[in-house]
């Protein structure tokens, strides 16, 4: 499905409080999985040794960094919507994040948005989103996360 096209500042603010949509699925691979340890220096065990998370972790297999889910936030909001006339955004940071599941390799996630709040700043507006990170064949979420943006128009 196509994302949602929200056209510019007031269509923006008009939808506060308001769920935005949901991306299409993603396979987390070990090649990832990899390539994020490789980024961030977080070599352990649980993520990038498959024969020893067999035998040894809980979860019988490796499972993904939280912050490599967390770091899907952009890749997977271009699946879901798009805010036009926006000259610049930037991340301004995070409020609250959970990680109250394990993403195993091969697992699929996807991520829903809300708009929880969109408020007029000086020069750009701040828009809160919880974005929500679901584990296909689940109920209980992988990652739940506040981000604060800052789109200056």
């Amino acid at each position: 499905m196509p994302p949602r096209v929200i056209n510019g500042r007031e269509e923006l603010l008009a939808l506060e409080g308001q769920q935005i949509g949901c991306s299409d699925w993603f396979e987390i691979t070990q090649d990832r999985i990899q390539m994020f340890a490789d980024a961030t220096g977080d070599q352990q065990w649980i993520h990038i040794d498959p024969e020893r998370a067999k035998t040894e972790s809980p979860y019988g297999k490796t499972i993904a960094h939280g912050f490599l889910t967390l770091s899907l936030c952009p890749h997977l909001a271009e699946d879901i919507f798009r805010v036009d006339g926006v000259r610049m955004g930037v991340n301004y940071g995070l409020n609250r994040v959970r990680f109250p599941n394990a993403v195993r390799v091969g697992d699929r996630v996807r991520m829903s948005s809300e708009l929880l709040s969109v408020k007029p700043i000086q020069e750009c507006v701040q828009a809160v989103y919880k974005h929500t990170f679901e584990v296909e064949g689940q109920e209980k979420p992988a990652c739940v996360a506040e981000t604060v943006v800052r789109m200056f128009f």
